[in-house]
């Protein structure tokens, strides 16, 4: 397969900018024309950013599975499609074709055909990263279900939350999950979430860690057992469901400046075309390569670059179970000697941890096959762009730095391999489409560079988010509402001299965690739900391997005689217990009081520059409430 969309120049590229910018819907049109439609659009792009509203492709008719699946199996039906390495490097990996793919995809959709489930119904996923979760994503997305696919790191309570929110009819999961050496209990988890989830009417539990799972009679099903009988009946249903272009595709959930986890909802063609281009042209991909990418499908890098954009391109994409230091620290080195990977994707905390063992796990590796190195989820400082580069790519591999999020889809700003420049820390152009601006915090448009704003997009890209589930007025205030007729990403920018730029951070009051993100207001309320705590104000400090780490101040009740350290753990625990072990606090320090004005509100602003240990640059404390707080918690800064 040749991609007649792929920039091979720099030239290209500002070709391609160019035309995209002057004429939106006919660069659009043209990339839709690569993909396969029932029927063809009749309107590309309809939209504004005041409701907001935005409909690309308007009166497509597909179904992304037959871009994904069917439409290879001419010239691809016996290519590998997936590569599963399991988090066990004596258990035997797997490799399935893409006309496997498409037998385990139409089986496992025509068992949930079977089951009631139909277009429009919501079903979430809790699974680990097995090929199966591969399957039960593209399953969904055969029969026109909208697939929620839950990290399989949270909590009973967040699962349920979810489930809740989306009004999901039916769980897939697996009886357990391993990541590293821990083995994770999912389908009790599940059991514990759907109590109090009315809408639940099947559970389908795959077996994995072979751990004793409860089994309720007309509710729970073993998933390869419905699927056994399928194939053994001979009634596997291979047809795909015909959606419209702007029919939900899936929701995922992600936190915000609220305590609520809003449910980003994507649609069917812009979110394909988008993220298929960005991903043959930022990677370069050329048919044959193996590409993988270390991402958990929980998140969105996972769904967008290890199953949708690569399946969409007929590219061949490596699914990992586990994690990279277990059993040692050469784990990823190992995978890519192993399969001759190509194209490295990777969160720029991993790169840091494993920085911090040094190359001795890098002995005896051969990483000669790498072409493409990539970072995604955060900001990569120098230090580690510099060692990565040298020590992964032997500085002979382009470094493709993807700045995008859960609600863009796809990538958004980025170099593309070996074709625009690249600047350590910086990632640097905006793809063909998007529209990045700066403003300031009035919303006045910044247009010099070598300045810092808040990063906003004008025009829209075909995978922007359409709503937040359930509440399209929540949509409008998170992205729409700060500054008129733009979408407000919450992340500050800096742009060079070039017209480069460097993601800076958050400015909304959300962290981000070794690439995750976690509301500071989410991680509040499950601080305020343990017993003794009167309130507590969460903030996000420097951190070496994560980037950025969870500082808690909390007000204990003076009645309660506490050990400090037991208590400490205890709220430590009730966090993992009502979001997951991923949003624990990195410190926790128990305070007499939080620095508010008069009015009652906390000054985040002062305890972030405590928990960054800027503690003689403060700034002004007079407004407020009671100033002498702040010295004593200066005082007793962890």
């Amino acid at each position: 397969m040749s991609y007649p969309f792929q920039i091979r120049s720099l030239e290209e590229y500002s070709s391609a900018y160019r035309r995209s910018i002057d004429d939106p819907e006919e660069f659009w049109t043209e990339i839709a024309s690569f993909f396969l439609w029932k029927s063809p659009p009749q309107k590309v792009l309809n939209w504004n950013f005041k409701d907001p509203m935005v409909n690309w492709f308007d009166g497509g008719v597909l179904n992304i599975t037959e871009n994904c699946i069917d439409r290879h199996l001419a010239d691809k039906a016996d290519q590998p499609a997936i590569i599963w390495e399991p988090n066990d490097p004596t258990e035997k990996s797997r490799t399935i074709t893409y006309q496997e793919l498409h037998e385990e995809v139409c089986t496992m959709a025509t068992v949930f055909r079977n089951h009631g489930i139909k277009k429009g119904d919501r079903v979430c996923i809790y699974m680990g990263m097995v090929p199966e979760l591969a399957f039960a994503v593209l399953a969904c997305a055969r029969i026109g279900a909208i697939h929620s696919v839950i990290f399989g790191g949270f909590s009973a309570q967040s699962i349920a939350d979810r489930i809740q929110d989306a009004g999901a009819t039916a769980v897939i999961t697996c009886d357990g999950a391993y990541r590293g050496a821990k083995d994770i209990p999912l389908k009790s988890l599940v059991d514990e979430a759907v109590e109090d989830c009315k809408t639940i009417k099947k559970v389908f539990t795959l077996i994995r860690t072979k751990v004793p799972v409860s089994m309720i009679k007309n509710r729970d099903y073993f998933l390869e057992q419905e699927m056994l009988e399928v194939k053994r009946s001979g009634t596997i249903n291979y047809e795909a469901e015909p959606m419209q272009a702007e029919d939900p595709l899936f929701i995922l959930y992600t936190s915000g400046s609220t305590g609520k986890p809003k449910g980003v909802v994507h649609s069917c063609a812009g979110y394909m075309i988008y993220t298929t281009y960005t991903f043959v042209n930022v990677f370069q991909y050329l048919p044959g390569d193996i590409h993988f990418c270390t991402a958990d499908i929980g998140w969105v890098t996972g769904h967008s670059y290890i199953v949708y954009a690569p399946l969409c391109a007929g590219a061949t994409s490596l699914m990992f179970e586990g994690i990279p230091t277990w059993p040692d620290a050469g784990r990823f080195w190992d995978i890519v000697d192993k399969y001759q990977v190509n194209i490295l994707y990777t969160a720029p905390t991993a790169i840091r941890s494993l920085m911090q063992l040094g190359l001795g796990p890098l002995e005896n590796k051969d990483l000669s096959s790498l072409k493409v190195l990539g970072t995604v989820g955060e900001p990569i400082n120098e230090e580690a762009w510099h060692w990565y580069d040298k020590n992964i790519g032997k500085e002979k591999c382009p470094i493709v730095d993807t700045w995008w999020q859960t609600e863009t889809g796809g990538i958004l700003i980025s170099n593309l391999a070996g074709i625009t420049p690249s600047k350590p820390s910086y990632a640097t152009l905006p793809m063909p489409g998007v529209q990045p601006v700066l403003v300031d915090d009035q919303g006045k448009l910044i247009e010099e560079n070598n300045v810092n704003g808040n990063l906003c997009i004008r025009f829209p890209w075909p995978s922007i988010l359409r709503t937040t589930y359930g509440d399209h007025e929540r949509c409008r205030l998170n992205y729409f509402s700060a500054y008129p007729d733009l979408y407000f990403t919450g992340d500050g920018a800096f742009r060079d001299e070039n017209g480069f730029y460097r993601i800076t951070g958050r400015v909304d009051d959300v962290l981000n965690i070794s690439g995750h993100r976690i509301g500071t207001a989410e991680v509040e309320n499950a601080i305020n739900m343990h017993a003794g705590v009167v309130e507590s104000a969460v903030v996000g400090y420097p951190h070496d391997i994560k980037g950025q780490g969870i500082y808690a101040f909390v007000v204990y009740n003076e009645e309660h005689s506490i050990n400090e350290d037991a208590t400490k753990a205890n709220i430590a625990a009730t966090v993992a217990k009502v979001i997951g072990p991923i949003a624990k606090p990195d410190k926790i320090q128990l305070v007499n009081g939080l620095p508010k004005t008069r009015s009652g509100k906390i000054m985040r602003r002062i305890l972030r520059k405590i928990a960054e240990g800027e503690l003689h640059h403060i700034g002004d404390t007079t407004t407020l409430l009671d100033p002498g707080i702040v010295e004593e918690i200066k005082k007793n800064k962890i």
